[in-house]
C-alpha cells in the first residue's frame, strides 16, 4: 500500500513542480526593457482614436454561456449512452436529473429572452 501512497505523491510532486516551473521560467526569460509601444492599446502601428472603453451587449455573454453549458452536457451524455446498458436504472435516473435540470436553465433562459437576437 506505501507504494501506491508513493506513486501518488510521487506524481503530485511533478505536477506541481511542472506548474510551478510554467509559471516561474517565462518571467525569467523575458525581456526586462519596458517598450513604449507595449504599452500603447493597439500594437499594429497605428494610433487609437477615441477611446477605447466599448460597452458590449450582455446578450453575446449569456448567449456564449448557454452555448458552453449545453456544450458540455453533450460530453457528459456521450459516454454515459455508450454504457447505458451496462449502469443500470439508477445511473438513468441520475442523468434524467441532470436533463431535467438543463431542461429547467433552457426554459429560464426562453422565459427570459436570453435566446432572441435584436
Amino acid at each position: 500500500m506505501f507504494e501506491s501512497l508513493l506513486t501518488v505523491y510521487t506524481l503530485g510532486l511533478i505536477a506541481v513542480c511542472f506548474a510551478a516551473a510554467a509559471l516561474i521560467v517565462p518571467s525569467l526569460l523575458r525581456p526586462r526593457v519596458a517598450d513604449a509601444v507595449k504599452g500603447t492599446t493597439y500594437e499594429c502601428g497605428m494610433t487609437a482614436v477615441g477611446t477605447t472603453e466599448i460597452k458590449h451587449n450582455i446578450r453575446f455573454y449569456i448567449y456564449a454561456l448557454l452555448f458552453v453549458i449545453f456544450d458540455v452536457e453533450t460530453v457528459f451524455l456521450y459516454p454515459w449512452a455508450l454504457r447505458f446498458s451496462q449502469l443500470g436504472l439508477f445511473a438513468f435516473i441520475e442523468m434524467l436529473v441532470f436533463v431535467l435540470i438543463l431542461v429547467v436553465g433552457l426554459v429560464y433562459a426562453w422565459r427570459k429572452r436570453a435566446l432572441e437576437w435584436e
